[in-house]
């Protein structure tokens, strides 16, 4: 039996595609617009917990790097947790992020084919204005900011859709996108990003 797991909070992702990310709307069928797709993500934790562990109020991140067509697998990942976090924590949102008790994120126990594993690191995620600022130390140093859409005040919003990660999705850019290690220096600044608010769990 899988332990009962819930995470509300928001995800900023940065990714390597030219325009917005054509995988939201075609749920993973679309090829990237840049081929291969990289990509990371701060993950900001309000109220979460895995079995009798609390979680709310920590951070994490993801580093992500695709072959080709996400829905085709053989993903290359890692996991970034808050150096706050307990060791319990830690094996928790491993387990979460490698989908391994089922619910939301299940999907990457079958996509991710090879991953790299666990740093703990300081992690930063705020919001300063509409703009989300994403750092871990040593890895990411990221600032995602919403499209303006057309109405004074509003951001351009995908709604409803069936994106794993949630229904309505902020279409972004990254004002700055450095991550750096695995073997991997990227500079996504000026390409695709979402913000997504979670409601992910298990039941």
């Amino acid at each position: 039996m899988s332990e009962n797991w819930t995470l509300k909070g928001e995800m900023a992702l940065s990714c390597s595609c030219a325009v917005f990310c054509p995988c939201v709307l075609s749920l993973g069928e679309h090829p990237p617009t840049e081929s291969p797709c990289v990509t990371w993500a701060g993950v900001r934790i309000d109220d979460g917990h895995i079995g009798d562990v609390e979680l709310s109020g920590l951070k994490a991140g993801l580093m992500m790097d695709l072959p080709g067509i996400m829905a085709r697998g053989n993903w290359t990942a890692a996991l970034f947790v808050d150096e706050q976090a307990s060791v319990q924590a830690v094996k928790g949102l491993t387990r979460i992020f490698t989908g391994r008790v089922g619910g939301t994120t299940h999907l990457l126990s079958i996509l991710v084919g090879h991953f790299l594993g666990v740093r703990q690191a300081p992690i930063t995620y705020e919001t300063q204005g509409d703009t989300r600022i994403v750092r871990i130390e040593n890895y990411v140093d990221g600032a995602i900011t919403p499209v303006p859409g057309n109405e004074k005040g509003q951001n351009v919003v995908i709604r409803n859709s069936r994106y794993w990660v949630g229904p309505d999705i902020i279409v972004s850019r990254a004002d700055k996108s450095r991550f750096r290690g695995f073997g991997r220096n990227w500079n996504l600044a000026g390409h695709s990003a979402e913000i997504v608010k979670l409601d992910w769990g298990n039941q």
